[in-house]
């Protein structure tokens, strides 16, 4: 029953993010570096999916029980892939604007990017390290 109360104020931060988006005229564009591990699990908004490299990103909240058991997952794979995938994480309780950019209607979702930044998968919901690793390689990540 809990989550059924949350529901319109997911729908409202959705809301707000489409709104923001329109209204926003600031650049989230990466520097031009490659970014790291730490880069990427911060949950701020990042290039996503970095360019030529198979990509995984987490978009949930550091507040949100099924991503906060995400985060010790997300956490190794972005130090176990770290140069051969990205593993991301973006927090979009902080930063509303992603969820309209990534078309989020609940969370977490994981989506995974080819090399080519071609999205090839989305789950909504925890999924397993197992499940990740299985993924990436799918994609073509050893």
């Amino acid at each position: 029953m809990k989550i059924a109360r949350q529901f319109p104020v997911l729908v409202l931060l959705v809301l707000i993010g489409v709104f923001a988006t329109a209204c926003s005229t600031e650049s989230t564009e990466a520097e031009g570096k490659a970014p790291s591990a730490s880069d990427l699990i911060s949950g701020s908004p990042q290039q996503v999916p970095v360019p030529d490299m198979v990509t995984m990103v987490d978009i949930g909240a550091h507040e949100c029980i099924p991503c906060k058991m995400m985060t010790p997952i997300i956490e190794e794979l972005s130090v176990e892939y770290e140069g051969r995938a990205a593993i991301a994480f973006i927090d979009v309780w902080k930063h509303k604007e992603q969820a309209a950019k990534f078309g989020i209607s609940s969370i977490p979702t994981q989506i995974f990017y080819d090399a080519k930044g071609q999205e090839q998968f989305r789950h909504v919901g925890f999924l397993s390290k197992e499940a990740i690793v299985s993924t990436l390689a799918k994609l073509g990540v050893e």
